[in-house]
């Protein structure tokens, strides 16, 4: 297995008990791939969600560009949503967890497919 894969495992453990969801293997990996090399960054593999900064760039980069959503009040709800199935005290929020959760919270599955 290689480092990828280890990540995409930890991921996946994160989705099944901090957040009580069971993953899709074959999505899960493939958001992780979407992420890119920042998964292997420390600083940018999390999201910290007590930065507006932060949040304002998964909805912008991620919501808006990568899965065509509309702006509007609904995004960071859905973050929002996100960040408190995570857990909040949680202090690393891993970037492809919390963007495979939007994935489904959007249906948006089909951007992967």
């Amino acid at each position: 297995m290689g480092k990828r894969d280890d990540l995409i495992a930890k991921y996946a453990d994160d989705l099944k008990n901090k957040c009580g969801m069971s993953p899709d293997m074959d999505l899960l990996t493939k958001v992780t791939i979407g992420c890119g090399p920042a998964i292997y960054n420390d600083d940018a593999s999390t999201v910290a969600a007590t930065q507006e900064s932060e949040l304002e760039t998964v909805k912008n980069n991620f919501l808006i560009k990568k899965l065509g959503l509309t702006d509007g009040p609904q995004l960071m709800d859905a973050i929002n949503a996100v960040i408190e199935t995570y857990g909040r005290s949680e202090r690393n929020k891993y970037r492809a967890v919390v963007y495979y959760m939007l994935v489904k919270h959007f249906g948006k599955e089909a951007v992967y497919g």
